[in-house]
């Protein structure tokens, strides 16, 4: 009852007004209490990292890293903060965040809003070390040379964490997307592996991709992830499209996320699988709102999901609401272990 309450007053505020109170929230431990739920059925191991549950948080809502400790509390396998860009920057101008109600969804074009890798280290340094915490790794708006950014945000605060993700998909920020095509990808990722051989220790890289690729450039980034020996791929980011929106136009710019993205993002994530033939781990987002739903994200290719846009609309609770959907349907359909599942409806969903 108590977060059904904070959710109603949340969402009588501006959008970003509402996240930062969350935030504080969390700070101050005035969330509603997230037992988690457990089960040895839905334990995982994705890119050398053993996960208690796949049900992971996406990138994008503790950027900063400043509630780390609260959200692994929350019953979440893994969570990921950042975006990281090597120095500070406040972002695009507000208003930046948008809620479509109607579609469970939001639009953002934050803009890297960062704190700066030196803060962020400095907090992850601090870190509880029970829990898998991933870095999402992006480049400073005015920066002449993005891969250099990329690298130096991994240098930083690398040794601080489980896994990097290379962020090369937020419509965002101007070019940033231009990385995923063939001509830059290959070398962006040689010079991100020969960087972590300097780290103290080789946690696992990740790349994240758009929703918005098209099918012959899906295959490149596999061709790519594949020959660079990358640990694994985050399908997908927000997108650009606005088809199929039932909240009235117009529309703001930026990247929609949420329910409307299921879809396509479920699309990509099985493309990928078929493209890498399922050597590369898979991490699906993109409009996971339910158990059902993360369910068939695993189908389609995912060793593990994460979630974000829905929190806002159904808050914390859902994540223990997935685990334990996650858990009646590996029962339901016969299986043991969330990786029995991976890929096995994958060329439904092309």
């Amino acid at each position: 009852m108590s977060q059904k309450l904070a959710i109603s007053a949340l969402a009588k505020i501006p959008p970003e007004n509402a996240h930062n109170l969350s935030i504080s929230a969390l700070r101050l431990n005035l969330a509603p209490k997230i037992v988690g739920f457990q089960s040895r059925k839905l334990e995982t191991r994705v890119a050398g990292l053993q996960l208690a549950s796949p049900v992971g948080l996406a990138a994008g809502y503790d950027k900063d890293a400043v509630v780390v400790a609260p959200l692994l509390r929350a019953g979440f396998g893994f969570i990921e903060v950042g975006t990281v860009t090597p120095h500070a920057q406040g972002g695009n101008p507000k208003p930046r965040l948008f809620r479509l109600k109607r579609d469970k969804a939001v639009i953002n074009r934050f803009g890297f809003n960062s704190a700066g890798a030196d803060a962020v280290a400095r907090r992850l340094k601090d870190r509880p070390k029970s829990g898998i915490v991933g870095l999402n790794i992006g480049a400073n708006k005015d920066s002449r040379n993005f891969v250099s950014d990329f690298i130096e945000v991994l240098m930083r605060c690398g040794q601080h964490v489980d896994f990097a993700t290379i962020n090369v998909s937020s419509p965002n920020t101007e070019s940033l997307r231009d990385l995923q095509q063939k001509q830059h990808l290959g070398s962006l990722l040689d010079r991100v592996i020969q960087a972590r051989e300097s780290l103290s220790r080789q946690l696992p890289i990740f790349l994240k991709v758009s929703p918005d690729l098209e099918s012959s450039e899906v295959c490149n980034v596999a061709e790519a992830v594949l020959k660079a020996k990358i640990d694994g791929i985050i399908a997908t980011n927000t997108t650009v499209c606005r088809k199929h929106l039932r909240t009235p136009g117009p529309y703001e710019k930026g990247g929609l996320s949420g329910r409307p993205l299921f879809n396509r993002s479920t699309q990509v994530l099985a493309q990928l699988y078929e493209a890498t033939e399922g050597q590369t781990p898979l991490i699906g987002v993109g409009g996971i709102d339910s158990a059902k739903a993360a369910y068939q994200k695993i189908e389609a290719g995912a060793s593990a999901i994460q979630l974000y846009t829905a929190l806002a609309y159904k808050g914390l609770s859902l994540v223990e609401e997935i685990s334990a959907g996650l858990e009646q349907l590996l029962d339901k359909d016969g299986f043991a272990s969330i990786s029995d599942v991976t890929g096995t409806r994958a060329k439904e969903f092309l």
